[in-house]
């Protein structure tokens, strides 16, 4: 996915290929080694994360983003069934905005939005 100003574009590749990340130092606090996969549907762009870190290791987490909804599903290994949570591409850009945010409540508006007094 690539972010264009508040516009999303999930490039299509035919070549299969394995890309490492290296992130600067001060975005790791511990050493660890991370993957995924991209896949690319008729319809949907399927990330799916892969947990390599240390023990316990948690079941991969398969993202589907849609043109109109994300959905992000987990295999419970306590119940063996799949959970799912399907978000809005709204929501989707307020967990965006969260991640980078201190603790607070907040409203996202558009720029052209005035306030009336």
């Amino acid at each position: 996915m690539i972010n264009s100003g508040n516009n999303y574009f999930y490039p299509y590749s035919t070549v299969s290929r394995r890309i490492v990340i290296i992130l600067p130092q001060n975005h790791i606090q511990d050493r660890f080694e991370t993957m995924f996969t991209i896949e690319h549907e008729f319809d949907a762009t399927v990330v799916t994360l892969i947990d390599e870190g240390k023990a316990p290791l948690m079941e991969d987490l398969i993202i589907t983003v849609f043109a109109s909804q994300v959905t992000v599903e987990q295999l419970d290994p306590r119940t063996d069934t799949v959970q799912k949570i399907t978000l809005s591409l709204s929501q989707l850009r307020e967990l965006e905005a969260a991640l980078d945010l201190p603790e607070g409540s907040y409203q996202i508006r558009n720029p052209d939005e005035t306030d009336h007094v």
